[in-house]
């Protein structure tokens, strides 16, 4: 799929969005992986690398999330 390709996002675009945004694409992002992981397990993917990108989004995008987090523990 080529849609996981224009998802993929740099740490600064994704402190941009708001926190309920970015949880949403985690939330994509898993369902997406889950779909993947169950199609390769019955036919070859065409591109495999697209598993690792997800992979690497989400955590980069949990990395922003946990940021966030700490810096309101700050604030208190």
């Amino acid at each position: 799929m080529s849609g996981a390709k224009a998802r993929n996002a740099d740490a600064p675009t994704l402190r941009e969005l708001s926190t309920e945004e970015v949880q949403a694409r985690i939330e994509s992002n898993e369902r997406e992986i889950f779909n993947l992981r169950f199609r390769s397990a019955t036919m070859e993917l065409e591109n495999p690398m697209q598993l690792r990108h997800l992979r690497r989004d989400i955590a980069r995008m949990k990395t922003v999330l946990r940021e966030r987090e700490l810096a309101a523990e700050d604030v208190q």
